[in-house]
């Protein structure tokens, strides 16, 4: 009798915790296949900057981009938002762009904040479901996509990765990669 007792309890917590955990577990689970696959045109996005302008992705045509997805909360993208901003400005001058999506909870004045603490010099656009979507849902944060002059989607990164490893992209996008996509 005891034992029976004993595996109801379970069964009725496992079911519980399935229940409990089932919304957290689903609402960034990508609901299609990775779009921005690498040589595929990068989706393109329409998404408010935090000086309240729309910001396309189309507005960068003919500069290499890359398309970071990140969230105040996120500590790897604390580590990496540095090395942006550093890249911007070794690279901007080559046609580089750094956009930053924020793909996070928090209110556009408390993103603003964080963006102004951490000196980040490139825009920062306040993200949608739908755009992380048509990004092959952004599982991951922080989230990079690497997009040439010609608007295809050369590299993605999912996690931190390191330095080296963003700044070889950063080249490959802007066409100084051995391994450049057609």
């Amino acid at each position: 009798m005891k034992r029976n007792s004993l595996v109801w309890v379970v069964i009725v917590v496992a079911v519980a915790a399935m229940l409990f955990a089932a919304p957290y577990l689903t609402r960034r689970a990508p609901q299609t296949k990775v779009a921005a696959g690498k040589g595929q045109p990068a989706p393109e996005f329409s998404l408010e900057s935090l000086d309240g302008k729309t910001v396309r992705l189309s507005d960068f045509r003919g500069k290499a981009v890359l398309v970071n997805f990140w969230a105040t909360w996120c500590q790897p993208c604390k580590i990496e938002m540095p090395w942006f901003e550093e890249m911007q400005k070794q690279y901007g001058p080559q046609g580089f762009q750094v956009v930053g999506i924020a793909m996070d909870d928090a209110g556009k004045e408390e993103i603003a904040k964080f963006a102004k603490d951490m000196g980040v010099n490139y825009p920062i656009l306040i993200g949608k479901e739908a755009v992380g979507n048509a990004y092959g849902g952004v599982q991951f944060l922080p989230s990079s996509f690497f997009v040439d002059r010609n608007g295809k989607v050369v590299d993605h990164i999912f996690g931190l990765k390191s330095r080296s490893e963003i700044e070889d992209d950063i080249k490959l996008s802007l066409g100084e990669g051995h391994a450049q996509l057609n």
